[in-house]
């Protein structure tokens, strides 16, 4: 669908809600399609809002590289895990998306949902999402770490030394926990899933045509 397909604004903004975590690749990939999907949009006729999805709660603040945590999780050999995060690798590279899973540090995400929560209530929330991502999956910040947060946040606007002190309480983990119940109670069982004005939801990384496809039928239909 191109551009000149995209009709005039609706009344309101479309509302795209994403459950992800931080540490899914699919999540990042899915990230890319979305940018394109909503490239024909005025900035004002999308509000897009990232929902909080651990893939595994159970994890320690820090897990090892994604390798071995693959290797953990999966039964492998550490030289087969790293040849499956090989093709993911080539795959992103193919999207411009720089993977290093042997870089990567794999940890518990509850505490980077909570970063999330905090940037969505002072408006960087995307802009936070960007950095989370390119710190874990090229970077290798430890994304368990809460010093490692609070200056990643910073690279996105936040204020590290606010972002500290909210981890080192318990600020917005109530919001993550009602993301979680939420996703829980509309089926969710593995992101990203995409929710398109509580009207249509898509399960997995589409493509920018079938994306851009479900917003023109949530804006006309």
């Amino acid at each position: 669908m191109t551009r000149g397909n995209i009709r005039p604004p609706a009344s309101r903004p479309t509302t795209l809600e994403i459950w992800a975590d931080i540490v899914c690749s699919w999540c990042y990939v899915g990230k890319r399609h979305l940018e394109a999907a909503v490239g024909g949009l005025a900035e004002d006729d999308v509000e897009i809002v990232w929902r909080s999805f651990e893939l595994d709660p159970t994890l320690p603040a820090d897990a090892g590289s994604a390798d071995e945590e693959l290797a953990r999780r999966r039964g492998l050999t550490l030289a087969e895990a790293r040849a499956m995060h090989e093709e993911t690798e080539h795959m992103g590279a193919e999207m411009g998306i720089h993977f290093d899973f042997a870089r990567a540090r794999r940890g518990n995400t509850f505490d980077a949902h909570r970063v999330l929560h905090m940037a969505h209530a002072e408006g960087r929330q995307a802009a936070a999402m960007d950095r989370l991502l390119a710190a874990y999956f090229s970077e290798g910040e430890p994304i368990g770490d809460r010093a490692a947060l609070a200056r990643v946040a910073g690279g996105a606007g936040l204020d590290p030394a606010a972002v500290g002190a909210m981890l080192a309480g318990d600020a917005y983990a109530a919001d993550v926990r009602a993301d979680e119940r939420e996703a829980a109670a509309l089926g969710i069982t593995a992101v990203p899933f995409f929710v398109i004005d509580r009207r249509f939801g898509l399960a997995g990384a589409h493509p920018a045509e079938t994306l851009r496809a479900a917003i023109e039928q949530a804006r006309t239909g």
